[in-house]
């Protein structure tokens, strides 16, 4: 299963989902992220790069922007908001049937968008990262119970 999280720049939700999601070390599942406004090689902001680094997870240290290639390897394309969905609807509507918000993915009868830290302190994206936190436990759970 190939898991690919989009955001924004790249540089907050969804490396933070990457990393949680690769820290479950579920052997069946490979994950991405990247951005639609992203550049590649961006760092990701430092509140991240922090959160991430303190629960020792495995993550990208560089953003990367949303690709065609990227999209057809995908199993799962999972975005942080539905306007992220909606961008890439329109960009690449063939690829209509694996692409999903990550909370309406989880939690069908769920809304709403991830909340976007970005531009805030640590104590702002502690709030995002435990919110990715449990919304990919759900995620993690869903895969493991083979109903991806």
């Amino acid at each position: 299963m190939n898991i690919y999280f989009i955001c924004t720049g790249n540089t907050c939700r969804s490396p933070m989902a990457e990393a949680i999601l690769r820290s479950k070390g579920m052997e069946h599942v490979t994950v991405r992220s990247a951005g639609i406004h992203a550049g590649d090689g961006w760092p990701i902001s430092a509140n991240a790069k922090t959160l991430i680094e303190e629960g020792q997870f495995p993550y990208t240290a560089v953003s990367r922007a949303v690709s065609s290639e990227e999209l057809q390897w995908a199993d799962l394309v999972l975005t942080m908001t539905e306007s992220h969905k909606a961008a890439l609807l329109y960009a690449y509507p063939e690829m209509e049937q694996k692409i999903f918000t990550l909370k309406g993915y989880v939690q069908p009868s769920a809304s709403g968008d991830v909340h976007d830290p970005y531009g805030g302190d640590l104590a702002t994206y502690r709030q995002t990262f435990d919110e990715l936190t449990r919304i990919i436990d759900m995620l993690a759970q869903r895969l493991m119970e083979g109903q991806a």
